[in-house]
């Protein structure tokens, strides 16, 4: 018998941000993310503080900004969809970008070159039998807001955001049936700038460490601060995600409205019962997004921790019955590594880091440091499946990695099969566990410019993208060798994996 069920919704996924292109055109307005700029193709770009958003300010006529360009789906999405049909696909998870309808945020009206954009897009989807997943929000704010109101920190921004989720509600919801709120909702608290638009020393100077990957804690006025206005944002986060997700259950029945976070699987350094708590503790952080967007609650653990840690939160008026009235109808997750953590405050980690220090010995690393763990992905989704009994999208997971065009026009990424065929492993053993998995979307099934590089250099997808770091390059597309083995996985419903 298949492991996998016969409406399994295999695809791949992308964000509007990173593939769109299309800066300024049809009156699309600028997003934070248009203001991270390229910084080398090793270099994390995406922390930001005041100095680094006025020198993109000041220099925005020489700075090379890489999600400005994208890789010009916004001209070529035909011949991508008509890519991604050829592989198979049953799901495209993209994102609708906030600019591209309303420039500034503030429009009463949206762009109508942008509102038909989308709907050009979802009926050449539909043209192949391919189901949109729609992320509303996959980081995307636009840049007056960070001016304004820091971002997410003020609760000033939630009706600007419901009036758009609204909108596109409205719009779209005899096209698409699934829908994610928030992109990876945790990393404003893990990456402030990123996932809120947040400047941690705006009004106020900061001390960041030297590397945020390094061993220690950070300096506690840095540590304060953060703690303070990410979880502030992130509770308004919480507010605007069940607003949208309370009107759709009323007005959009048929739609399916779910949360996104990424999963960590954290393990502790070794059996001492000082380590096992801390794996513990940052477990318990790392679920309590779910909990909230899931249960429609904040969990007792999480209110302790804030008491713990001086985090004070102004409250949104009503919040209770928002959260109770706005439950997502499944969960969905990136989950790319497992990390290992340790009870050594000499040597912790901030909670809720995406990369961390320390290496399991047990596992292989990528080239970019992420350990590679398709059983932590099993553990993990049967974790889920006991904690919130909702059915599951792992709509992210992927293996970065460097990548040119070799001379016959392909790429033989066989170290990406190999990661995907673990995984894909994982997955149809936890389906076999009794966890009610529903779908996958490897991330980048295109190529796209990186999240955390901000970089054409780190390529996910099963189709190669003939553009580099400074833009050079025909955006020509090819096919890897990946693709021609997804393609196969697909047709097999993740049978045939050899």
């Amino acid at each position: 018998m298949a492991r996998f069920p016969e409406n399994f919704l295999w695809g791949g996924a992308t964000s509007a941000a990173q593939i769109e292109g299309g800066r300024c055109e049809d009156g699309k307005g600028l997003s934070h993310l248009d203001y991270v700029y390229f910084r080398g193709a090793k270099i994390p770009c995406n922390f930001m503080l005041t100095e680094n958003l006025n020198k993109a300010l000041a220099e925005e006529a020489t700075l090379n900004f890489p999600n400005r360009r994208g890789i010009d789906f916004y001209h070529r999405y035909k011949e991508d969809i008509a890519l991604l049909a050829e592989m198979g696909f049953k799901s495209f998870r993209m994102s609708i970008s906030w600019t591209r309808l309303f420039p500034t945020g503030r429009e009463e009206k949206p762009c109508p070159e942008g509102v038909e954009f989308y709907h050009k897009v979802f009926r050449e989807l539909r043209k192949y039998g391919i189901e949109p997943l729609v992320t509303m929000i996959h980081y995307e704010l636009p840049i007056g807001f960070v001016e304004e109101f820091n971002g997410w920190e003020s609760p000033k921004i939630i009706p600007y955001c419901f009036r758009y989720m609204k909108f596109i509600m409205d719009e779209y919801k005899d096209e698409v049936t699934y829908w994610l709120t928030f992109n990876e909702i945790n990393m404003v608290t893990a990456v402030p700038w990123l996932g809120g638009g947040i400047l941690l020393d705006r009004d106020r100077p900061v001390q960041l460490p030297k590397s945020m990957r390094g061993p220690g804690p950070i300096p506690p006025e840095m540590e304060a601060r953060w703690n303070q206005v990410s979880h502030q944002a992130l509770h308004h986060q919480f507010i605007a995600s069940a607003m949208i997700v309370k009107y759709a259950h009323d007005t959009a029945p048929q739609c399916r409205i779910g949360n996104m976070f990424n999963l960590h699987h954290l393990y502790p350094e070794t059996p001492s019962p000082r380590d096992a708590f801390r794996a513990h503790e940052e477990s318990e952080y790392n679920m309590f997004f779910c909990d909230v967007m899931a249960k429609g609650y904040y969990p007792k653990w999480i209110l302790s921790y804030y008491k713990r840690h001086n985090i004070k939160i102004d409250w949104y008026d009503g919040y209770e019955e928002i959260l109770a009235n706005g439950r997502v109808d499944f969960i969905s997750l990136s989950y790319y590594l497992s990390s290992v953590v340790t009870g050594d405050p000499a040597r912790q980690e901030r909670i809720g880091s995406f990369i961390r220090r320390l290496q399991n010995p047990c596992l292989e690393t990528s080239e970019f440091g992420w350990q590679i763990d398709p059983t932590a992905l099993r553990i993990s989704l049967n974790e889920l499946r006991d904690r919130f009994d909702l059915p599951i999208y792992i709509v992210e997971n992927g293996l970065g990695a460097f990548e040119t065009l070799g001379e016959d026009k392909t790429v033989h990424d066989d170290y990406r099969i190999a990661y995907l065929r673990s995984h894909i492993e994982a997955i149809g053993q936890a389906i076999e566990d009794g966890v009610d998995v529903i779908g996958y979307t490897p991330w980048g099934c295109i190529d796209l410019v990186s999240c955390s590089l901000v970089s054409m250099s780190k390529r996910y997808g099963f189709v190669y993208v003939d553009a580099d770091d400074e833009g050079n390059g025909s955006y020509d597309r090819y096919r890897k060798d990946s693709f021609y083995w997804y393609q196969k996985v697909i047709a097999s419903n993740g049978e045939d994996l050899d």
